[in-house]
């Protein structure tokens, strides 16, 4: 992992009316690694993504990535940069099939006009890709299956393989296992290291054992404040953590 930051955040501050949801912010996060943010409910992780992702503006403070400063940048801007939110703008159509939803984002990651007047032959050179991309996140039975028919779990994997269409150099992810059973879990935590294999990845998550699974970095966030960083194994053993994240006590 290099230690090369591709993302980072200078005196990060959102203010709603008086209410300082995220107060002097300065997050680093290297290339290559999965970096995970965490804390209690309230902490100010939500607002610190939407900052990162361009879907709040800051009251004061900058976000450069890659060394240049996107904070005025809208968020289709910083997707075609490389910086891709994902299960926000990924291209998913319920009434549309799985290799058609995968074809599509192909086609975005592509340029240009959408095809859809055109014959289905036309698109024929970019189905081994979605293939692909379907097989890599577990799908390829499913391929032929009308995306709203999927289960909870299968249409999480068909977001992700719809992101990974537009190649992203950097993956943020929202809570990618929120609302899922263990199964799928499973399914959902091995193909986001599948996917962090060969980019950067920062995501906002509850679930402590998929963080620990995945995270080479933890920024600990509370009151809007960065509480502590590091690996798995200091956060966990922090004091401070242990009481503002699960609420141990010192003793």
């Amino acid at each position: 992992m290099s230690a090369e930051t591709i993302l980072e955040t200078e005196d990060l501050t959102k203010d709603f009316a008086g209410f300082v949801a995220v107060s002097g912010v300065n997050l680093r996060v290297a290339r290559g690694a999965v970096h995970a943010l965490i804390g209690p409910n309230g902490a100010g992780k939500t607002t610190c993504f939407n900052l990162l992702t361009k879907f709040l503006r800051p009251t004061r403070g900058r976000i450069l990535y890659k060394g240049e400063d996107i904070t005025a940048l809208a968020p289709a801007d910083v997707a075609r940069l490389g910086l891709v939110r994902s299960f926000q703008i990924s291209a998913v159509f319920p009434h549309l099939t799985v290799l058609e939803n995968v074809r599509i984002a192909l086609q975005r990651k592509r340029g240009g006009s959408f095809d859809f007047w055109r014959s289905s032959r036309m698109l024929d050179d970019l189905n081994d890709r979605a293939m692909g991309l379907i097989a890599d996140v577990g799908l390829a039975a499913d391929s032929s299956t009308v995306a709203i028919e999927l289960p909870y779990g299968r249409k999480r994997a068909l977001e992700l393989a719809t992101t990974l269409a537009l190649d992203p150099e950097m993956l943020l992810l929202d809570e990618p296992t929120a609302g899922m059973g263990r199964d799928d879990i499973d399914r959902i935590a091995p193909l986001i290291k599948a996917a962090a294999a060969n980019r950067t990845v920062l995501m906002v998550e509850h679930n402590l054992s998929v963080v620990a699974t995945l995270s080479d970095r933890i920024t600990v966030l509370t009151r809007g404040r960065i509480l502590a960083e590091g690996d798995y194994r200091e956060v966990s053993a922090n004091p401070d953590v242990r009481e503002a994240y699960l609420g141990v006590g010192h003793g």
